[in-house]
Order: C-alpha cells, then structure tokens, then sequence
C-alpha cells in the first residue's frame, strides 16, 4: 500500500469515528430531555374549599397548567391542609410550599406597611386603581423592598381587584359610632386599628372560623368580603343584618406567592407564562365576581330574609378620621410604612382627580331603567 493510500485509509477511519460519536449525541439527547418531565408545584390557599375565593385560586392555576401545555402543574389546596390560613407566607417562603393564594393584609403581624395594598379607604382609590399605582406607580418595587425587609423568600403577584366590601354582618343596624363600643367585632389588617379606634373589641380570624365564632358568642359581629363568600360560609345563619359599604378595605386584591428559589429556577418562558396568567386571571376574577356576587345578593334578600342598610355617612367620616391618625402614628414607627403612605397619595392625587372628573356616575343611568318612576320595559 502507498503512503497516500494508508493517509486516505487514516482519513476516512478519523471520519467514521466522528460521525459515529456525532450519531450517539444525536440519539442519547431525546432520552435527557424526556426524563426531564413537568415541573409539579404543590401550593395551598387561605381559603375553605367552599368559598369562591379559593375557587379564583383554582381558576389561576388552570390557566397556568393550560398555558404551559401542562410543563407546568400547579396543584392548589384549602386552608388548613398543610398550614393554617396566617401561616402561608412563612410556609411559601421556606419551601414548605412551592406557592399559594392569599392577601397581603393577612401578613400584618409580619411587617404592618404590607397591609396598605387594601386595607383601609385607598385614598379614593377603588381596588384596580390601587393596582395600577402597584403596576405603573412605584408599588411593586416598594413591596419587594418590604419582603425583603423581613427576610421573605418569596415573589409576590398582587392582582384581582375587589369591590368595597361590606361594613359587615350584626345583630342590629349600625346607627352611630357609639355603637361599636365594647363591640367583640371580626377583621383584619390596619382594619383592627381601625375598629379599635370606633371602640370595638377586634379579634383577627380567618375566614373559615368567624361563622362558628359568631355562633357560640365569641363574636358579636364581623365582616369578611361579599355577598357570595358570606353566603357560603354560612353568615345568614347567624346574623340578618348587613351593613353595606365602609372605608376599611375599600381597595383590596388577592396575592399570588411563589417560593423565590423555585420561581427563578424556572425556565424564562414559563415565569412569562406565569406573570401573564395573573393579569389574565385578575380580569377574570373582576368579571366572575360581578356576575356570582350580584346573584348572592339577590338571594340572600329573597331566599335567606338577610336585611341590607347602608352605613351612615357618620360612621364612614369616622373610619377616614381614625385611619389617618393611625397612618400617621405607624408612619412615625415605620419608615417603609411611610414611604408607601406618601407613594399612594402621590399616585391617588392625580388617578381620583382624573376619574372624579371623567367618569359619569351611574346613579342617574340606574334610577332612569331601573328606579321606582322608570317605564316599565316590555
């Protein structure tokens, strides 16, 4: 044999041996990949498995596993199965629980400033106007300056904006201020102070115990959120007095938590995916509630003989009095409590003046279809 044809003979045997081994990476790549499998996230919400509330919970992790074509599986539990209601922060930011589905007001024994993302009037502001400021006026950045204050392992997603919630359920209307004093009353968050400032005796509980509380006269009135989780926890059985509208958590939202570590552990499209299933679910949630809650409404009158009153203007001049002289005590103690406070007029300032002077009040559109004089419409 030549010397040419042995170089040749050494070339294509060099060749043979590259493909080959190009040949094994190509089929052993497939095996890596499916042995990968979906991303499983067990989280719980703080609410009974009864209340619509842990239904929107359902509702966001749905969207999340249908947007991810299932690479991702949220599994959502109630309250109580792995941690009690107010421990949900704690367990989301060990790991205990890869997320979860609650309020920031609930995390107020944790850093109080947490409870301004809806406890209290919102300077005006209604429930999405509170999260536009959190969305284009400082607040997220704020809210994670305060979760890292505390040392919480957590990303937050405030989102779905309530409508004002009730002043609460009693044993007789509420006339005046006067009373509410000695009052053993339920709520949550800066609402404690408030209340406390109206004179009554407050006793922070989550929503799955307040019913049997009122029940066995551990309570003597409370408030939780609407029509439709009222009526399911079973506040008709104990109460057929409802005072609608207050100042105390006029502006509130749900929060969605992810343990930090996992969240940034996942792929960049599927924390995308994520944080666009939270708009998306928040829309929902506000289309959902008007349509749920205006039904229960209806039925707590017609079928559970529940009597509504409105709150005295006395009564809802003396929460915005209270709640400034506590804002102004806790901003003296907390400098982030402060920050917030003067972020959130700021933003208040000019969003209030804007929709005061731009939208039509819808009192006179109502009256004219649907008031005592309106034409009967076939």
């Amino acid at each position: 044999m030549t010397k040419t044809s042995k170089d040749g003979a050494s070339t294509r045997r060099r060749f043979l041996k590259t493909a080959a081994a190009g040949a094994a990476a190509t089929v052993a790549a497939p095996t890596i990949v499916q042995a990968q499998g979906p991303i499983s996230m067990r989280w719980q919400s703080t609410w009974p498995a009864k209340d619509i509330f842990h239904e929107y919970a359902l509702d966001y992790a749905k969207k999340v596993n249908d947007m991810t074509g299932g690479d991702l599986k949220i599994e959502v539990l109630p309250a109580g199965a792995v941690v009690p209601a107010f421990g949900l922060l704690d367990a989301v930011s060990k790991g205990t629980l890869d997320g979860g589905h609650g309020v920031l007001v609930y995390h107020y024994g944790k850093q109080n400033a947490l409870a301004l993302w809806g406890s209290g009037p919102g300077y005006a502001m209604d429930a999405n106007m509170l999260l536009a400021w959190h969305r284009y006026g400082g607040g997220k950045e704020l809210l994670e300056k305060l979760y890292a204050s505390i040392g919480a392992n957590v990303v937050s997603f405030p989102y779905g904006p309530m409508p004002t919630q009730p002043l609460g359920w009693y044993k007789k209307p509420m006339t005046k201020v006067e009373d509410f004093q000695g009052l053993k009353f339920r709520t949550v968050g800066i609402s404690i102070d408030v209340f406390s400032g109206l004179g009554a005796a407050v006793n922070a509980l989550p929503g799955g115990e307040i019913v049997s509380a009122m029940d066995r006269g551990l309570l003597d009135a409370a408030e939780f959120n609407n029509a439709t989780s009222d009526r399911v926890l079973g506040f008709p059985d104990v109460s057929k007095i409802c005072m609608l509208q207050s100042y105390h958590q006029n502006a509130e939202q749900f929060e969605i938590l992810f343990n930090k570590t996992k969240f940034d552990a996942l792929p960049e499209k599927m924390r995308a995916i994520i944080a666009n299933a939270v708009d998306a679910a928040g829309q929902d949630m506000a289309w959902k509630a008007i349509d749920r809650y205006s039904k229960d409404y209806e039925e707590l009158q017609t079928k559970d003989k529940v009597k509504f009153y409105k709150t005295p203007d006395s009564i809802l001049q003396k929460q915005l009095e209270v709640f400034d002289q506590v804002a102004e005590k806790k901003s003296a103690e907390n400098p982030l409590f402060k920050e917030i406070v003067e972020s959130q007029l700021a933003f208040a300032k000019r969003a209030t003046q804007w929709e005061q002077d731009t939208v039509v009040s819808r009192r006179m559109a109502y009256a004219h279809y649907f008031g005592p004089n309106a034409k009967k419409k076939s």
